[in-house]
């Protein structure tokens, strides 16, 4: 485990989140859910960059990274 797969990790666990302030549906709500979202974008761009600049590329990260990224995008679309 490192810094990069833990972030990765980390966007994986906000989905529900982003997905129980989408259901709320309140105007509010939905704010959150882009702020959540756009700071999981954020940790995508953090994550590699840390990964690359710590030269801690991984097997798993190479995995997770993209498997995060297509999770947060489905459910988010599937959803709406």
């Amino acid at each position: 485990m490192n810094l990069p797969n833990l972030l990765t990790m980390g966007r994986v666990a906000v989905i529900p989140v982003v997905i129980l302030l989408l259901d709320r549906g309140t105007p509010k709500d939905c704010v959150w859910a882009a702020i959540v979202y756009s700071a999981a974008a954020l940790t995508d761009l953090l994550d590699g960059y840390l990964a690359r600049r710590m030269n801690v590329v991984s097997v798993l990260g190479k995995f997770l990274d993209p498997l995060a990224d297509k999770l947060l995008v489905m459910a988010s679309l599937v959803y709406m």
